[in-house]
């Protein structure tokens, strides 16, 4: 073959869509990235991935891919959020700031001419920088992941990155190891953490892996009925044999290690979550086959029950029962913030500010420093405002909004199963946000981008009819 057309075949954003794949794995692995030099690392590889893109660009050797045309509009929300957040550090008028935000104006009287609407205006420049990443990372997503073969790549990612913290968090708790990221740990004793910190972000983490690993599964499934004992026993010893029994295994495996966590909400996120995107998938797949519910009847009984009594579920089932109002802190940080949230309804005391702000309505009966409230929903309300939190809903319902038509409307089995994986892990992340702060953690936050960029692959990535695939083969 001459060499000419052998590089014509050679995609010049290759190595950057292998990159990406490295940094999914990557990320989860040094302390979730929740480190200031774990999350530099983050954001310098995805600047010089997308520096490199863009050069690729510019010499016309790629190009904006469908997936990213028809993504214009959540394009366009993200780059309000960004225009948003730099309005809340731009020095503005004292007048100005006072109308907008009269608590903002008497914090900072002192100051004569200008003043800013955030109350940290670094840390809400460091926050900044955080969410320019996260776009840029769910940007090039929509821009490398342009065809079938790399969409499945990037699910096995997540899944291999989602099995080998499993693998090692349960390790480290069944052998009492307890070695997190390079160290002793010191916090999580006795639960599965993973290389994470906190057991509830670990469990945040495995939710969005096994929602990914269910699509995945989900896609492999057989379409066709047997109608005979023998037609179901072929297909059974077939299935034992086959792939599907390996990624099956894998989230038995993930399933332990979230057992083990003992999370609370992250155990009753990932099976809530399983229950009701698997009616919603059911309900809007026309033809769904018999292997479909099995499946999910399988994950329920044999995971819940066979696992569940082997690894500990019943002290999970334990922790929620003995949970009371009077031992859980978390609910009286959310009372407090909701005054918080008051004196700063419409603009936010500034994005990444909760930790500076909150100990000035932080009850006595509260003891210990929060540097985040324990509920994704009201931090960013209370750092960003009515006008922040609204921008984000408008971002998920549109992100929810493609998935659901992506498994309604699809028929390529692969973008099916993608988009019930993203609604799986969207449902997952919202119920656990409720009580948890794991969109604040680099790793999640970032995996949970690339999720909702999945949402517009699983319903716009073009896919070759049956019949182009036919003469491909036949020309030589």
């Amino acid at each position: 073959m001459p060499q000419h057309n052998l590089s014509e075949k050679i995609s010049p954003d290759k190595s950057i869509f292998i990159a990406l794949l490295i940094l999914i794995i990557w990320l989860p692995m040094p302390l979730a990235s929740n480190r200031p030099w774990a999350w530099a690392i983050m954001a310098i590889w995805i600047l010089i991935l997308s520096f490199i893109w863009l050069k690729h660009f510019y010499y016309g050797r790629v190009k904006f891919t469908p997936v990213f045309y028809h993504a214009k509009y959540v394009l366009i929300l993200w780059s309000l959020w960004l225009i948003y957040i730099i309005f809340q550090i731009i020095p503005l008028p004292y007048s100005w700031v006072q109308w907008i935000s009269p608590k903002v104006a008497s914090l900072q009287f002192f100051i004569p001419h200008t003043i800013t609407l955030s109350i940290e205006p670094y840390a809400t420049s460091i926050s900044l920088l955080h969410s320019i990443c996260y776009i840029l990372l769910f940007m090039l997503v929509l821009l490398l992941v342009n065809r079938r073969k790399r969409l499945r790549w990037l699910a096995y990612s997540l899944l291999l990155s989602g099995l080998f913290q499993a693998i090692y968090g349960s390790m480290m708790t069944l052998s009492n190891l307890e070695y997190g990221f390079f160290h002793q740990k010191i916090y999580g004793l006795g639960v599965a953490t993973g290389t994470f910190i906190n057991r509830n972000h670990f469990a945040g983490y495995l939710e969005i892996c096994l929602a990914i690993g269910i699509g995945l599964l989900i896609s492999q499934l057989s379409h066709t009925s047997n109608t005979t004992w023998k037609q179901h026993i072929k297909s059974l010893l077939s299935w034992l044999m086959s792939n599907k029994m390996q990624l099956r295994l894998s989230l038995v495996i993930m399933v332990i290690a979230l057992v083990l966590t003992h999370s609370r909400m992250g155990n009753t996120a990932f099976f809530a979550s399983l229950l009701i995107a698997g009616i919603i998938g059911l309900i809007l797949s026309r033809h769904a086959p018999r292997s479909i519910i099995i499946l999910f009847v399988s994950i329920i009984i044999i995971d819940i029950i066979i696992v569940g009594t082997w690894f500990g579920v019943e002290k999970v089932v334990n922790r929620i029962e003995t949970t009371r109002m009077i031992t859980e802190t978390r609910d009286d940080v959310d009372i407090y913030s909701l005054n918080y949230l008051q004196d700063y309804l419409w603009t936010g005391s500034g994005l990444g500010s909760f930790y500076s702000t909150f100990p000035t309505y932080q009850g006595h009966d509260i003891k210990g420093f929060y540097d985040h409230a324990h509920n994704d929903y009201l931090e960013f309300a209370v750092e960003t405002g009515i006008i922040g939190l609204l921008i984000l809903i408008a971002i998920m319902i549109l992100a929810l909004k493609n998935a659901l038509i992506a498994q309604y409307r699809r028929h390529d089995s692969l973008c099916r199963g993608m988009a019930f994986s993203a609604t799986m892990a969207m449902i997952a992340i919202i119920i656990h946000s409720s009580v948890d702060f794991n969109l604040q953690i680099p790793a999640n936050a970032a995996t949970f981008m690339i999720i909702l960029a999945l949402a517009w692959i699983a319903n716009f990535l073009p896919t070759v009819p049956a019949h182009k695939k036919r003469s491909k083969h036949k020309v030589k």
